[in-house]
């Protein structure tokens, strides 16, 4: 574990501050709206997807924000079933990590819950920020954030984005890929949580010198 938090590390201080692109990669369960998303972001107009077989990766420039003007590279890796062993080819030495969640479909919470735990808990995911974007809030029955959360199992990871406490960097942001809505806002508190991961990287090799 250790070793692969100082490759990381290093990755992230190699990055210069404002500069660079950063690397992400989009997961969640099929039908979540992650290509949607991606699109959504890459051409700020709505396209007609299909599922994802295998990855599609695009290259996206914040709007908000410190992300103003930040390339980010982002993977949107296919979420059947029989796709997801693959996910950890993916996250290894990313800068970020998009969980996207179908805030509607309560009958498969259970199962968004395993495999966001399952990819935070990975030794190589140590550390790694987590955006959740809870997808179809303009639906009937969409789960607020607030609830999404403890759905989750987030509040067992520690640190939220807003939060001073150690622990896993995490923000739940609500979302609609198919207007935009928040996706663009996500990508600004990802952004601020990876500069916050880097800092602590810092402070961290300062104290062990």
């Amino acid at each position: 574990m250790g070793a692969n938090m100082g490759k990381n590390a290093s990755l992230l201080d190699a990055l210069p501050s404002g500069q660079g692109t950063l690397h992400v990669v989009m997961l969640g369960l099929d039908s979540a709206g992650k290509t949607t998303a991606l699109y959504r972001l890459k051409f700020d107009q709505y396209l007609n997807t299909v599922p994802t077989i295998g990855f599609n990766c695009e290259k996206v420039k914040g709007t908000l924000g410190k992300a103003k003007g930040i390339n980010f590279l982002v993977w949107d890796v296919g979420g059947q079933e029989k796709l997801r062993p693959l996910w950890k080819s993916y996250t290894r030495c990313t800068d970020g990590i998009v969980f996207v969640l179908d805030s509607v479909d309560v009958e498969r919470m259970e199962e968004a819950k395993m495999e966001l735990l399952r990819t935070v808990k990975s030794p190589e995911n140590t550390g790694v920020p987590i955006l959740v974007l809870a997808n179809k809030q303009d639906l009937p029955g969409a789960r607020e954030p607030r609830e999404l959360e403890k759905l989750l199992g987030l509040l067992e990871l520690g640190g939220n984005a807003g939060s001073s406490t150690s622990g896993h960097l995490w923000h739940v942001q609500p979302a609609c890929a198919i207007t935009g809505d928040g996706l663009h806002e996500g990508l600004e508190v990802l952004y601020e949580m990876i500069l916050k991961r880097r800092k602590l990287a810092k402070m961290c090799k300062k104290k062990t010198r």
